[in-house]
């Protein structure tokens, strides 16, 4: 598909640049033809003036009326004539040459810019194409789930009313998790946008954290987790709701990777024109070759090598790197096996 397009694109880059290049070597021709007739006759005309004894001088009209009455009705040389002409051929040779070499370079040429103006439209394609494929792949286990745990309570006629009340709270779960997914989503989807829906305003960092924190809390009293917080107060240039939904996500993912009794730490400081933001904990860790892909779309570390059941989709970094890349910022992962993860993001305290 890309390669058709990529091959028309250049075909219409090359059209234009011919249309132009014929339209100024059509000009040119018009042009220098005229000025070598011009040429060629004054120099019939010297030849001739030399011929009869007629002084002209360096430059003179050619125009009949402003001639010396014996070259008013002077033709051109027959060599002077043949001369003019093998004159017109060469330049219609030249123009010929250099057409054709603008058509080589405009061809190589266009083909790389056409490349260059596609890929990142096959790019946002390809993405997309995973990205449905991936959110297919995740509703349709739930979904499969949901319909055979119905289908076989719908074939069991001694079910009695216990089970009937157990298979429905087991279903109500699955439903909150593909509520969970399908909210994800529209988030992930609605960041697509770069972020030009989102109000920016000078906000106090301190108070989305303590937001953030408060969110946390229970599961973090649940797990017997001790989360603490060191911040300074400080202005920084953002949206409240989304900056204050990637704190959370990240404390979330703390707080569920970390062992009961387990620790959380969070602190800020200002590094020159940046606000640095780091969540540490005490968790499993991420292994060093997994690290490059936890921030990808569904990504999830393989369940049979972590001690901890965690429940999720696998979108909550990819929210939120999103959300720190519409904020201008970057993100930087550190980790050791059984002994924890850091986050260290950073966010411009003024957005350009």
């Amino acid at each position: 598909m890309f390669k058709s397009a990529r091959l028309k694109l250049t075909g219409w880059y090359l059209l234009i640049i011919m249309l132009i290049s014929i339209f100024f070597s059509a000009v040119i021709y018009s042009e220098m033809s005229r000025e070598l007739e011009r040429g060629f006759r004054r120099a019939g005309l010297r030849a001739k003036a030399e011929e009869l004894g007629i002084s002209l001088p360096k430059r003179f009209s050619i125009q009949p009326k402003d001639l010396p009455i014996g070259l008013r009705e002077v033709p051109l040389h027959f060599f002077l004539s043949e001369d003019l002409q093998a004159a017109k051929k060469r330049l219609e040779l030249n123009l010929l040459t250099i057409n054709g070499m603008i058509l080589g370079i405009s061809a190589v040429a266009g083909y790389f810019l056409a490349g260059k103006t596609l890929r990142p439209i096959e790019k946002a394609m390809n993405e997309q194409k995973r990205f449905v494929a991936d959110a297919s792949h995740e509703l349709r286990t739930p979904l499969t789930a949901l319909k055979t745990s119905m289908e076989v309570a719908l074939r069991d006629k001694k079910i009695s009313l216990a089970q009937a009340k157990k298979l429905i709270k087991s279903n109500l779960e699955d439903v909150n998790g593909l509520q969970a997914l399908s909210d994800s989503l529209l988030k992930l989807t609605n960041y697509q946008t770069n972020g030009q829906s989102l109000i920016f305003e000078n906000i106090d960092i301190a108070q989305v954290l303590e937001r953030a924190y408060q969110k946390i809390l229970p599961l973090a009293k649940k797990k017997s987790i001790d989360i603490k917080i060191k911040v300074k107060k400080q202005t920084i240039s953002a949206n409240k709701e989304s900056l204050g939904q990637m704190i959370l996500i990240f404390l979330d993912n703390a707080v569920k990777y970390t062992p009961q009794k387990g620790k959380v730490a969070i602190h800020t400081k200002v590094d020159k024109k940046s606000l640095l933001i780091e969540i540490k904990d005490t968790g499993i860790g991420v292994a060093k070759k997994n690290i490059p892909h936890i921030f990808d779309r569904f990504y999830r570390v393989d369940k049979s090598r972590s001690k901890i059941d965690v429940s999720g989709y696998g979108l909550g970094l990819s929210l939120a790197k999103r959300i720190i890349e519409i904020h201008r910022g970057s993100v930087k992962v550190s980790s050791v096996l059984n002994k924890g993860t850091t986050f260290t993001v950073k966010l411009p305290l003024k957005r350009s």
